[in-house]
């Protein structure tokens, strides 16, 4: 169906899974206590305090759409902050959780208590250190008005709302934090460049901050299976946002993705964004939100798992309890302290360095090195070749490769470009995709464990040839922004220069290890175990050539760390 949101954009709804019983326990407005000691998942940490547990409390928003909301806070106490949890995977009975996924993404289940949604933090915790909890189901989820909205203003609009609800409740003392990973990362970009005046702090746990750059259309190549999983398990008794119709009625960017593109630059308020290289929706927009925000007050801390276990991980639960303590309870607790960049370097075949103290990301003593590829000696050297040559590929996933060997110990941390002179003979279009990988002196990948016994082959970029042209007001050497506003079909054997850009990455080589990128026409990252991650379709045919020599300069730029 579809819903006229302005004058100029369509939105196109689809029917949400229905309400069952099995999912959800059902509509109960009520007020209890959750007692000490309890235990509500196989294998959970048990509660830790009593808690007063409010179901299915009714907010009425701004357009008078009215959504429910749980909440968990200290029993008989006032003056408390609040953490607000926004998702839209349900309150509580969530169409998903980590018993789905294999060896639960390495999160024990003792880091979960049972009560915390989806991605987010245990209630049973936060109570006992004297916050309150709130869970809404936004709007069209399980019981809530309205349709189901994906990002964007309405959705920053009705979490403002929220926020500014609690921040009146008579048991709060004013100020609101949001924690979560993922959506509920996201949708922390996405309100606070909204300003609400009582959103006293944000830690948005690996989050893309641009849908259609980062999520929908990186580099230009759509990626319907991913969202078609996520939005298809949306459950209420009304109907939802189809991103991937969304994807198919406006393939570039538009009004519509921009609206979902939050203004990061009116960001303020005190930020802890953690990090990481390795994950395949979030790592670009973590470290564009790090970058562009405004807050005087802002921490990143980069680490070398995965987003989940990082999450839940102890420790690092009680890093952010001393962040959010500091803000929302105005504990002088030395935060403000602590190191503004926490940096991992990932180390395949050695050991990690975790916690490197510096100053910012990209690291300003960076050097910029060029790296030229020789497509006659399939190398890579600071020297451009001496003379034109070409080498053709069929872009599946062998694609075609250019090392160069290390003599000394190198760091490479920050954003790579590549730079390539292309053709292709069969087609009016190209679809490329690069990667930085590490191998060992016998040309052995050594790749990075992630999660479970999942790897990482190395940085990456992609680009669909025909949507190659930059924004010229956002890009930087090292750092191509494409404009995805136009489309500039290929002619038969039209030579042609792309920018590619590569997602943020920080590894180390030792000497004698080798720096190799290989170009194919596939995506390499998916993981046979979450096909949903898998892109596509692409658009090859035939064969494509990469020109190298003379005018045809194709080089990757490499960010180099000097020995500190």
């Amino acid at each position: 169906m579809f819903y006229k949101e302005n004058s100029n954009v369509e939105i196109i709804y689809r029917q949400s899974k229905p309400v069952s019983q099995s999912e959800y326990p059902g509509f109960e407005p009520s007020a209890s206590i959750i007692k000490k000691g309890t235990v509500h998942r196989t294998d959970g940490q048990p509660i830790p305090c009593d808690i007063l547990c409010e179901r299915d409390v009714a907010v009425k928003l701004r357009d008078g759409t009215t959504i429910y909301t749980d909440i968990f806070r200290p029993v008989d106490e006032k003056n408390v902050p609040t953490l607000v949890v926004w998702s839209p995977y349900g309150k509580r009975g969530s169409v998903l959780s980590l018993d789905l996924f294999p060896g639960r993404m390495d999160v024990a289940p003792e880091e979960e208590d049972g009560l915390n949604k989806f991605e987010g933090p245990n209630p049973g915790y936060w109570v006992n250190h004297g916050y309150a909890i709130v869970h809404p189901d936004p709007r069209g989820v399980f019981n809530s008005e309205g349709n189901i909205h994906a990002w964007g203003k309405q959705e920053a609009e009705d979490e403002y709302d929220l926020i500014e609800w609690v921040a009146e409740r008579e048991w709060s003392n004013g100020k609101v934090g949001l924690t979560g990973n993922s959506w509920l990362a996201i949708s922390q970009w996405n309100v606070a460049s909204y300003c609400p005046p009582h959103l006293s702090a944000i830690a948005p746990w690996e989050g893309a901050c641009d849908i259609f750059r980062e999520t929908c259309f990186k580099g230009g190549v759509p990626d319907f299976s991913f969202t078609e999983t996520i939005f298809s398990s949306f459950t209420g008794n009304t109907s939802y946002e189809d991103i991937p119709a969304m994807m198919r009625k406006y393939p570039l960017m538009s009004e519509y993705w921009e609206d979902k593109a939050p203004t990061l630059e009116n960001i303020e308020v005190p930020a802890y964004i953690v990090a990481s290289y390795t994950n395949l929706l979030h790592t670009y927009g973590t470290f564009e939100g790090w970058q562009r925000i405004s807050s005087k007050e802002k921490w990143l801390r980069i680490h070398n798992t995965f987003e989940w276990p990082d999450y839940y991980n102890p420790q690092h639960v009680e890093d952010l309890r001393k962040f959010f303590d500091y803000y929302l309870k105005g504990e002088q607790n030395g935060w403000n302290n602590t190191p503004k960049v926490r940096l991992a370097v990932l180390n395949p075949g050695h050991q990690d360095i975790l916690n490197r103290v510096e100053e910012d990301f990209p690291l300003e003593r960076q050097q910029l090195m060029k790296l030229y590829l020789d497509a006659s000696s399939g190398t890579l050297s600071q020297d451009i070749a001496g003379k034109k040559s070409k080498i053709k590929y069929t872009p599946d996933e062998k694609g075609v490769s250019f090392k160069v060997f290390f003599e000394q110990d190198i760091e490479i941390v920050g954003y790579m470009k590549l730079h390539l002179w292309v053709s292709t003979e069969d087609s009016n279009d190209m679809d490329v995709f690069a990667f930085v990988r590490k191998l060992d002196a016998s040309s052995k990948e050594l790749p990075i464990k992630m999660v479970n016994d999942s790897y990482y082959a190395g940085a990456s970029g992609r680009m669909r040839v025909s949507l190659r042209q930059l924004d010229a007001t956002k890009s930087t050497l090292e750092k191509p922004v494409q404009s995805f506003k136009t489309q500039e079909k290929l002619k038969p054997r039209e030579i042609i220069p792309v920018e590619i850009g590569f997602w943020p990455m920080g590894m180390k080589w030792h000497a004698g290890e080798q720096l190799e990128l290989l170009i194919t026409g596939v995506e390499l990252l998916k993981r046979p175990e979450f096909p949903e991650m898998s892109s596509g379709p692409y658009i090859n045919q035939g064969t494509h050539t990469i020109y190298t020599g003379e005018e045809y300069d194709s080089y990757l730029i490499i960010p180099v760390i000097p020995s500190v």
